[in-house]
């Protein structure tokens, strides 16, 4: 089984975005991805970043959600399991998607593909019975965002999503 969004990623290194802002920008680009994919206007990233409370250590998922919902009340913002994920990805809707080491105590999990990132969830396949999860990376200091794919089994412990629903 294969599914995918066409989804234009964009970089955090961008150079629209504050210098002081991109190594910690993953989070509010990400809702700027999904935002425009959901065909709602978006505030810039710069002003994503203030408006949902980045900080230099990343955005926290209870901020990202709370300060999100201040921007799009009547919508549905919330934590979400991996199967309601996939079923957000099967109705047409990208997923926030967080891997972070820290906040869930998994300091020595080598295996996981960030150690701590943001990005939109945009697809997921299963290959030799094993699930990959599909998501653009948000970029690097020097090249856009890619599309890359993570084994869901050795990002499991790290791995937390919100959902974000127009009503």
């Amino acid at each position: 089984m294969h599914q995918q969004l066409a989804l234009y990623g964009t970089s955090q290194y961008d150079s629209s975005i504050a210098p002081s802002y991109r190594n910690s920008a993953c989070g509010p680009t990400t809702i700027y991805v999904i935002l425009h994919y959901l065909n709602s206007s978006a505030p810039s990233i710069n002003k994503l970043y203030r408006q949902l409370g980045g900080t230099k250590i990343g955005l926290f998922k209870w901020r990202l959600i709370h300060n999100l919902r201040e921007m799009q009340p009547t919508w549905n913002i919330r934590t979400c399991s991996l199967k309601e994920a996939l079923q957000e990805i099967d109705a047409g809707r990208p997923v926030a998607m967080r891997f972070d080491r820290y906040f869930s105590l998994q300091w020595q999990n080598k295996k996981s593909t960030f150690a701590y990132h943001w990005v939109p969830l945009i697809g997921y396949t299963i290959k030799n019975d094993a699930l990959w999860l599909i998501f653009h990376d948000n970029g690097g200091p020097q090249r856009d965002s890619q599309i890359r794919q993570a084994l869901y089994k050795d990002n499991v412990k790290v791995l937390s999503f919100v959902k974000i629903t127009p009503q």
